[in-house]
């Protein structure tokens, strides 16, 4: 037992803190960051904006008047009551695609003040749905564009994990896994003090939070609480803030609920409400009427490619066209999943040559496979070879989005909680793709396909295909899968 409990200590360190951290360099560091975030974001609001009135008058034979000039920082404040200024400071991913719901409503708020004030006058009449998608699309991709300038024009954001070695050893291989997260782990501090001998040797404890963060100039702690105490987490917390950094937490709570909450009311005390594990009836229906929507839509875009495609691996060896395979599929059945053929028709006999070369035990899988021929390691370093998936959607065997498709004997790995992920079909794409399929773990990669089925919505799937795009553009998707293809 310690002489003072953390409660006392905290209250110390924080008075601590309120001395040592008058004139830190530290959170000025930190808010220059945010100031230049806020900047490129407020910058790509008045270009899209400005853009989009030219673009939709121009387009519409329509004539500029003196207020015209004005909206566009009426925007700016507008999307600023609306928070899209401020939530950047709060997460270390600063992507677009979550607040594209907000800039959406946002938008339509300015098109109907647009059209309330009728200074803009078409030809005729005025054009409010083609200002408002004109808007919309503007303000995504010059937010995107912003906020990669931002990113790539400031220093990794400097990090502290509060907890134990294992702790710091996840958020940094979560950093390593995704570039877009510009930021660095400095080291840890242990929320107790350790009584082995940890592989990494951390900075210090909760006590010396405050000399830790201003010696390595941290500007985000996350605290990973790995011991039982609810009031232990809430006063790290207190001292973290205290502190002058942002403040994160990696609760285990959310590795079964996700983010599918909802904030409850009990007289003042709050609490979370929880929905049920997947689909319901309606969504279940919505979602497949979406993958048939899409699916056949690319069936009849991309049918000249396909026919290319089938042609080149026709020529370039001997064998099939198409790859089938069995994979396992909603509720546990079996279906026949169809790519174009990436390796030499006698791949299958040649597999136990190459077992020693395995990187991802008890799966297999084989970067740069000598089995696969020059076409196919074409089509698979842009993920052309999964196309035909498309026709195992209008099926119904896959879904556009979904958990990753399983062979037969990586299915036997999985029991219990874990075979859950069966709730929803297997999908072409889904939150293992553009995390990188060949460096996701097993044990990540349950826990992704659970989280999905348990957060499942349309947009979720939406954001999902959009992410994958630049994902197989950038060639990080390929998915080196040494089974046959």
């Amino acid at each position: 037992m310690h002489e003072m409990s953390l409660t006392d200590r905290t209250l110390a360190a924080e008075a601590a803190a309120d001395l040592a951290f008058d004139e830190l360099e530290l959170p000025l560091r930190a808010r220059r960051r945010e100031a230049i975030g806020r900047l490129a974001l407020g910058s790509a609001d008045v270009i899209a904006v400005a853009l989009s009135l030219i673009v939709v008058a121009a387009l519409s034979g329509a004539r500029f008047t003196w207020w015209l000039a004005a909206l566009v920082p009426f925007y700016v404040l507008l999307t600023k009551c609306a928070g899209l200024y401020d939530r950047d400071q709060f997460v270390l991913r600063k992507t677009t695609l979550d607040e594209t719901p907000a800039l959406v409503a946002v938008s339509a708020i300015f098109v109907l003040l647009v059209e309330a004030v009728q200074g803009l006058e078409f030809t005729g009449r005025s054009h409010p749905l083609a200002l408002w998608g004109t808007l919309t699309a503007a303000l995504v991709v010059s937010r995107s564009a912003a906020r990669f300038l931002a990113i790539r024009t400031t220093q990794p954001e400097r990090l502290l994990v509060v907890g134990d070695a294992s702790a710091a050893m996840l958020v940094k291989r979560k950093l390593a896994a995704d570039p877009s997260l510009a930021a660095t782990v400095v080291g840890r501090v242990s929320a107790e003090p350790e009584t082995t001998e940890p592989p990494d040797r951390s900075l210090g404890t909760v006590d010396q939070l405050p000399a830790v963060i201003d010696e390595h100039r941290v500007e985000r702690v996350i605290i990973a609480p790995t011991f039982e105490g609810g009031e232990d987490v809430v006063d790290i917390v207190r001292l973290a803030t205290a502190c002058g950094v942002r403040v994160a937490v990696l609760p285990r709570l959310l590795e079964v609920i996700g983010t599918s909450v909802e904030f409850d009311d009990l007289g003042g005390q709050v609490m979370l409400g929880m929905r049920g594990f997947g689909l319901s009836p309606s969504s279940r229906a919505l979602k497949r009427m979406f993958d048939i929507a899409v699916a056949s839509g690319l069936v009849i875009v991309l049918a000249p490619l396909l026919l290319v495609l089938a042609l080149a691996v026709k020529l370039s060896s001997a064998g099939p066209v198409l790859f089938r395979q069995t994979r396992v599929g909603r509720n546990g059945s079996e279906f026949e999943l169809l790519k174009f053929r990436t390796m030499v028709s006698d791949a299958e006999q040649r597999k136990h040559e190459l077992l020693e070369l395995n990187q991802a035990a008890p799966m297999f899988k084989i970067a740069d496979d000598p089995r696969t021929t020059r076409i196919g390691r074409f089509l698979r370093r842009r993920s052309l070879d999964e196309l035909p998936q498309l026709f195992n959607v209008l099926r119904g065997d896959m879904s556009l989005v979904g958990p990753r498709p399983l062979i037969t004997e990586e299915d036997r790995l999985f029991s219990g909680w874990q075979r859950r992920r069966y709730h929803v079909a297997p999908g072409m794409t889904g939150p293992w793709q553009i995390l990188g399929s060949s460096r996701v773990p097993m044990s990540d990669m349950v826990t992704i396909d659970y989280l999905y089925c348990a957060n499942w919505s349309l947009w979720l799937d939406a954001k999902l295909l959009a992410r994958t795009i630049p994902y197989v553009l950038s060639r990080r998707s390929p998915e080196h899968v040494s089974t046959p293809r």
